[in-house]
């Protein structure tokens, strides 16, 4: 598994899975993958949506923590709600994920195939490193922060049009992602190609991911 660099926000309060419902792509229930989207409909970040008891984690990529908090604490207005960060007390991992983990650890289904959180006492280390896990993306054609997945893309381009509920409206951006899904013309989107291959976000050993223009 890969250790994913990740933050991990908790959200305290009342009715915060309705709060965060307003606010991202996908209809948010429960437990599930959804993004967080501009008014231009780029994305601010790819999310985990994961109750615990009463509150709610959200966990997303490190680089994009301030983004996201910038993005939700002026909508809390005067709601009950509270965020907190506990990125400093687990590690987050993202591949193969073994069943069997240690106490106080939880383990879920992401955008990206199972994921795994660990309190950092235990000190687990990942047993893949960068290359081999770009290598298991590459040929499950899974997008990932930093590579397919940045603020200059909406989420048709980068393959996560599956997190964009069809039937679901007034989230920011949400006009923007309706009308290209309606017009199907979403304008990019991710392929992989055999190497050598032209503008590539992420190359493999034979083959690369790629963002191209659709015709």
């Amino acid at each position: 598994m890969f250790q994913h660099d990740a933050y991990i926000l908790l959200l305290e309060g009342e009715s915060i899975l309705d709060f965060i419902d307003g606010l991202s792509t996908n209809h948010v229930a429960g437990q599930c993958s959804t993004i967080f989207t501009r008014a231009n409909a780029k994305i601010i970040d790819v999310c985990e949506i994961l109750p615990v008891g009463t509150n709610v984690a959200i966990i997303g990529y490190q680089p994009f923590k301030s983004d996201v908090i910038n993005h939700l604490k002026p909508r809390i207005l005067e709601r009950a709600i509270t965020i907190r960060d506990i990125s400093p007390n687990n590690d987050v991992f993202v591949g193969p994920v073994p069943e069997e983990l240690p106490d106080g650890s939880t383990r879920l289904n992401s955008f990206m195939g199972p994921m795994a959180i660990i309190p950092k006492k235990y000190e687990i280390q990942g047993s893949w490193d960068k290359a081999e896990w770009d290598e298991f993306r590459i040929v499950n054609m899974i997008p990932y922060h930093g590579a397919e997945i940045t603020p200059n893309v909406h989420p048709y381009a980068c393959g996560l049009e599956d997190l964009v509920h069809p039937n679901k409206g007034c989230y920011i951006g949400q006009e923007i992602l309706t009308r290209m899904r309606s017009r199907g013309r979403q304008g990019k989107t991710l392929v992989r190609r055999s190497n050598p291959a032209n503008n590539a976000t992420t190359t493999g050993a034979h083959e690369s991911l790629c963002i191209e223009r659709t015709q």
